[in-house]
């Protein structure tokens, strides 16, 4: 039997010690053409979005649909150009220390939409193999590799290899997208809302696939979904995302066990339960989310927000650490002193 052979990964740096991607201060905003009457506004997509995946971990960002969560990950992939920040990449700043040539080699992305990421001219092998062949493998090796990741993601190569994207079930063209952002030799791969669009059994066996590939290749994952259950399953830390910015930030239990932003306590008790004694009486939050056009200001969501105080609508609150695991937040009722009437510390209040 021909030995397969894989690109081989880009060189691990910096030891276990050192993030994987570092992300600061990242920032798009979209235009928005005015007329003659009215002046020129921006969308603001992703406000000053910061944090840090660590080599293995899987980061599950969450948040409702036009929260940034998707624009977050194709800006991560440089699918689209940012307006500030640093995306750093093993210790390497993505477009300086780190070329986009490698940094697509080392970061891969699969789609929600299944068929529309894959051409449709091209049979289930040529679609793997084409990225290997871009990077300098001979077309054979391509081949067999191609038919080696089907073989991986659970797709027996002789029947799936010679077959287009339109003769094949959603759920085996998620393992197709899948092995073809393996194909590359990865080091994180980007999901977004990969399962979002399969049936639950097909859903459940995704996932499965996802940690057992996670294990056998010694990937870092950032899986973004609008599904709290799968996110909890399958990640390590969790990020929660409103209005383009992280309000939450910390362990997937410590964020579970002890939601400490009005919006993540909302989003968690909203979740679907299968306990008929335990169904959702009162809408946890009201409202729909303020067009990202005109952001309210300072704090986003105290529009929103049953514990609204005054400093909410005067001051935008930052980030802060809630004990000692990492779990932070964005509110003013976690910070000592901030000046809402349920801070801790003697100047709640003042």
């Amino acid at each position: 039997m021909t030995e397969v052979t894989a690109l081989a990964p880009l060189e691990d740096l910096g030891g276990e010690a050192q993030p994987l991607l570092t992300v600061r201060g990242l920032t798009k905003h979209f235009p928005v053409r005015g007329d003659l009457f009215s002046p020129r506004k921006t969308v603001h997509a992703v406000d000053d979005v910061s944090f840090e995946v660590a080599k293995g971990e899987t980061v599950g960002i969450v948040g409702e649909s036009g929260c940034g969560k998707s624009t977050t990950a194709r800006l991560l992939m440089h699918l689209m150009d940012y307006d500030s920040g640093d995306i750093i990449y093993d210790g390497m700043k993505v477009g300086r220390e780190l070329s986009l040539r490698d940094l697509r080699r080392a970061m891969q992305m699969v789609f929600q939409d299944s068929y529309a990421s894959l051409n449709p001219r091209l049979t289930i092998e040529e679609s793997i193999a084409f990225g290997p062949r871009v990077h300098g493998m001979a077309a054979a090796e391509a081949q067999l590799l191609a038919r080696d990741l089907l073989g991986k993601v659970g797709l027996r190569p002789e029947t799936f290899a010679n077959r287009y994207p339109h003769e094949i079930s959603g759920g085996q063209r998620q393992r197709v997208n899948i092995a073809r952002a393996l194909a590359l030799s990865p080091r994180l791969v980007i999901l977004d809302e990969a399962v979002s669009a399969l049936d639950k059994s097909v859903e459940a066996q995704v996932l499965n696939l996802l940690v057992d590939l996670k294990r056998e290749f010694g990937l870092t994952y950032i899986f973004i979904s609008h599904d709290l259950n799968v996110v909890r399953y399958i990640s390590d830390r969790v990020l929660v995302m409103y209005l383009g910015q992280v309000v939450e930030l910390g362990p997937i239990d410590g964020v579970w066990g002890n939601p400490v932003h009005p919006y993540t306590r909302a989003l968690l008790a909203a979740m679907p339960t299968s306990d008929p004694d335990n169904r959702t009486q009162i809408a946890p939050i009201t409202g729909d989310p303020p067009n990202p056009i005109d952001p309210p200001q300072a704090c986003r969501f105290h529009t929103r927000c049953p514990f609204v105080d005054t400093v909410c609508s005067m001051v935008a609150p930052k980030l802060a650490d809630i004990g000692t695991d990492g779990h932070q937040a964005a509110c003013h009722m976690a910070v000592a002193g901030s000046g809402h009437s349920r801070a801790p510390g003697p100047n709640a209040g003042t």
